[in-house]
């Protein structure tokens, strides 16, 4: 019989991984994590929470550039970016001394350094350049939760220098405020950091191969955001390609072709954020000799329950390429760990994904899950469609948020949520609601019949079911 030093050693520690190691630690597993960097992956470190720290002084900035609605007048109003983002390092201390402290109550061994595979079943950990100081060992185990993110990447040819042609690293701890910055990529990566830094003053435009701006959500709520951006000063560009960027005197020069008319187009900055997408970091834990097996992307092919073509392998987050969000993550750790200790579990299926939440967190935010109408009609539904604007809400109204609405699609035949869509002030909170009613099989009739609290932002929500079935009560 083998002796393995660990039951799961899980290779990563974002939210995926760490979630998969408390996970798997509560089940009864001997438990390791294997982190070359910092506790809590990019997410917490490089990603969603530092980000959110930046977007939530760029809000408070905007309201008090607007302070004149609702009563406050003041002059000589002082902006320091540099406290701006020593604030969101702070908060990275906090919640990675947090992640730090849940390893130590679920008794998991938190394992430093740069972990590569040697067979199937042991991994080799060195020094990394993040942590030279840690120390050589070999780990073994019967299994292993492979959770090793991705990285920016960018386009051919276009090298990210972290000076001038940046990623969202970079991005996050610039000294200071460009005069100009173009940010290639309209996902949420790119429209969160072009919301930020316009908030501080910078002139942005942002460039979008395709047709519309967030260009994976619906084409309404795609709308309203370009129009918020274009009425707030933020250019934008799509159905543009970028063809070059290149270093020039003090700035950078990025060439752009519109797809429509063929026009090439040269344009000045600053600096440029890539926001393409990423690319996964599979390339650097020696898969290969693990046996497990990639697609033709260099993700790695998973099952319903996170189980790789090696048996005792598994893999979650974004190295799967499967929706490349954290909340995501965590939801595969948990599956992950439950099914290596035999516990009950809800497999994730492929075709569930397009039905978990997505959020961007730009003003207005975007919240969204499932089939567009588009999409819902392509797989031959016939649908119906229930949309609630703000404006009318007394709680928006109360708030000086009155822009976006909520957009609920359900099969005609049987009331199934097939798709919800949101913009607005604090839609990613609302989303939940949706979240939980289609995956629990709760009708838009039902959720119309279900007494929300009065005067909430979520009394759209009821309208918007309230629209499906045809009698919206405030509009």
């Amino acid at each position: 019989m083998n002796s393995y030093d660990y039951d799961v050693v899980v290779v990563g520690s974002g939210p995926g991984g760490y979630v998969a190691a408390i996970r798997a630690a509560q089940l009864g597993l001997k438990t390791a994590i294997v982190e070359r960097e910092s506790l809590g992956g990019v997410c917490l470190n490089w990603g969603c929470i530092p980000t959110k720290a930046l977007i939530h002084n760029a809000e408070v900035l905007e309201t008090l550039h607007n302070a004149k609605n609702f009563g406050f007048t003041f002059d000589n109003l002082k902006v320091d970016w540099s406290a701006a983002v020593k604030r969101s390092r702070d908060i990275v201390g906090r919640q990675t001394k947090g992640v730090s402290f849940l390893m130590r109550k679920n008794k998991i061994d938190v394992i430093e350094g740069h972990g590569v595979f040697t067979d199937a079943h042991t991994l080799a950990v060195s020094p990394s350049e993040y942590l030279p100081e840690a120390k050589p060992r070999t780990v073994t185990a019967a299994n292993f939760i492979v959770a090793v993110g991705a990285r920016a990447r960018s386009l051919p040819g276009i090298e990210m220098d972290g000076e001038r042609i940046i990623q969202y690293r970079d991005a996050l701890v610039l000294p200071d405020i460009p005069k100009k910055m173009i940010v290639v990529g309209s996902g949420a990566i790119g429209m969160e950091f072009s919301y930020v830094y316009h908030a501080y003053g910078a002139e942005v435009t942002v460039i979008e191969m395709l047709d519309q701006l967030l260009p994976l959500e619906d084409p309404e709520v795609a709308a309203e955001v370009q129009k918020a951006f274009t009425k707030s000063g933020i250019k934008s560009m799509t159905g543009t390609r970028t063809e070059a960027v290149e270093r020039s005197g003090d700035g950078v020069r990025v060439t752009v072709r519109h797809l429509k008319s063929d026009k090439v187009e040269t344009l000045e900055a600053d600096k440029v954020l890539m926001a393409i997408g990423v690319t996964p970091n599979t390339d650097k834990v020696a898969l290969d000799k693990a046996g497990v097996a990639l697609d033709k992307r260099g993700f790695i092919e998973i099952d319903a329950v996170m189980r790789t073509n090696v048996p005792h392998i598994y893999a979650i987050g974004d190295c799967t390429g499967k929706l490349a969000l954290a909340h995501v993550a965590s939801a595969q750790a948990l599956v992950a760990a439950e099914t290596i200790a035999g516990a009950e579990t809800v497999p994730i299926p492929a075709e569930r994904y397009i039905m978990l939440p997505r959020c961007t967190f730009c003003n207005p935010q975007v919240a969204s899950l499932g089939l567009t109408e588009a999409q819902a009609k392509e797989r031959g539904y016939e649908i119906k469609v229930g949309k609630f604007p703000f404006l009318p809400n007394g709680k928006a109204q109360a708030l000086d948020s009155k822009i976006g609405f909520v957009k609920i699609i359900s099969d005609a035949k049987y009331g199934e949520i097939l798709g919800a869509h949101l913009v607005g002030h604090g839609v990613t909170e609302l989303l939940p609601e949706l979240s939980l009613a289609q995956f629990m099989e709760i009708t838009p009739a039902e959720i119309a019949r279900t007494v929300h609290s009065h005067p909430t932002l979520s009394e759209v929500i009821m309208e918007a079911a309230h629209a499906v079935e045809g009698h919206p009560i405030h509009m």
